[in-house]
């Protein structure tokens, strides 16, 4: 084992990405027997600039370099909704570059090692070995603030029945979805293909009558995760507001703000008015776009109580966003997710 690099001798003549020496990625010079020279012009993140893996991976980089992991794009335009062009071009400068940039993600921070989270990484996934996935030290530490603790239960709920029956992210997210598949993207709604419940569980195979009759009643009305999302599942608090981040758990159901005519399980993003003043920015147009966009908690479950009992949500309407449950100082467009469940008294 070679002191600091943490590179096994043997996998120099293993592995194919070590064939023409250590330099052909991270540059420097590996002749010299000085460090510093050898040091001058190293590349600490050779896979920063898309190029270096291009030379062998043509394609999958050329798609990359415009898919979300590459660009963070999503978030870019999840907010920008709320600007005037001239708070557009302050936030593309002073905040979306030098702050939510900072989620960028290389190709060797998901297949050499842990990307730095919060300033903290496990480091080399497999002793420098180039690893074709490893989910709890990639997937996890990115989507760990929300999607991967409700997967696994470690929020403080259940597992999820997939993760349960030893399922994993990519069983159900494909390729295709991390690297790209050409275009650019504006949101992870704009990947077609995307990962659907009744890609698995197409409706009219129903096992039993009561779900083929729940099914057909509640079909382009509510979401699936509206019923089997097992509990609550983290919403945050205070983390755009610049003090920090509070979350709490917390089920919210509410009409779909893509597509009001449909109910779905909310996740509250708390933007509030003043959260860029700092830099300039009032966010003119800060009513366009809600605190509250559809989600989907990773945490199902066949039978929940949703399941169980209609009465939860049509006479006890458990669950559901009200004017006073609003976030403080949030947007007015907020007010148009709410929504009261028709009662089964007739």
């Amino acid at each position: 084992m070679y002191k600091g690099v943490l590179v096994d001798k043997g996998l120099l003549e293993s592995d194919p990405h070590f064939a023409q020496g250590c330099s052909f990625c991270h540059k420097g010079n590996e002749e010299s027997q000085n460090k510093e020279a050898a040091h001058k012009g190293l590349m600490k993140r050779p896979s920063d600039d898309l190029e270096t893996c291009a030379g062998c991976h043509e394609e999958i980089a050329a798609s990359y370099k415009n898919s979300l992991h590459y660009t963070s794009a999503g978030q870019r335009h999840g907010v920008m909704g709320r600007f005037s062009e001239g708070e557009l071009r302050i936030f593309d400068v002073k905040i979306f570059e030098k702050s939510c940039r900072s989620c960028h993600a290389s190709c060797g921070d998901c297949h050499v090692k842990s990307p730095a989270i919060g300033g903290v990484s496990t480091g080399l996934l497999k002793g420098h070995r180039f690893v074709k996935k490893d989910e709890g030290k990639t997937c996890a530490l990115c989507h760990g603030g929300r999607v991967y603790p409700e997967f696994t239960g470690e929020y403080g709920g259940v597992p999820d029945v997939h993760y349960q029956k030893g399922m994993a992210c990519a069983d159900c997210h494909s390729k295709g979805e991390f690297h790209g598949v050409g275009g650019p993207y504006t949101s992870r709604r704009d990947v077609k293909g995307r990962p659907a419940c009744i890609g698995c569980h197409p409706a009219g195979q129903e096992k039993s009558k009561k779900a083929k009759t729940a099914h057909t009643m509640h079909a382009g009305k509510a979401s699936c995760t509206s019923c089997h999302s097992s509990g609550n599942y983290r919403n945050c608090y205070n983390c755009h507001e610049g003090k920090g981040a509070t979350s709490k758990p917390g089920f919210i159901l509410g009409r779909n703000p893509r597509n009001k005519d449909i109910v779905t399980t909310l996740r509250l993003v708390p933007t509030v008015r003043g959260t860029f003043e700092e830099m300039g920015i009032k966010m003119e147009n800060f009513d366009r776009l809600p605190n509250y966009w559809d989600a989907y908690p990773h945490n199902i479950k066949k039978r929940t109580e949703r399941t169980r009992s209609c009465t939860l949500c049509h006479s006890e309407r458990k669950g559901f966003l009200t004017k006073e449950d609003l976030i403080k100082d949030g947007s007015k467009a907020n007010e148009e997710l709410l929504v009261v469940p028709k009662s089964l008294t007739k």
